[in-house]
């Protein structure tokens, strides 16, 4: 019995949520907003920032070489790339 009452909870739960943005379908539930706040923070590590960009490796680093005041951070003697703060800098080069 109890079973069934935490079912019925959790599914009047996910139909509130989904009920809020049916006027607005791109609206971002409340689920969205904890995802977004772990990729917030997500380093990439200078070896894969090739991937994110979808370009070669050979051009990611010439990228860095041309553009020095692209976001990143030096730990250890290791180069990472703040995921949000990368994604932000490509839109506003691409302007």
């Amino acid at each position: 019995m109890m079973w069934i009452a935490l079912g019925i909870a959790a599914a009047g739960f996910f139909i509130g949520e989904g009920l809020k943005n049916f006027k607005e379908p791109d609206g971002k539930s409340l689920l969205d907003a904890f995802e977004d706040e772990d990729r917030a923070h997500e380093l990439i590590p200078e070896k894969d920032v090739h991937n994110f960009m979808g370009i070669s490796k050979k051009d990611a680093n010439a990228l860095r070489q041309e553009h020095p005041d692209i976001p990143h951070l030096s730990i250890n003697g290791n180069v990472y790339f703040p995921k949000e703060k990368l994604r932000e800098w490509l839109l506003n080069l691409a302007k």
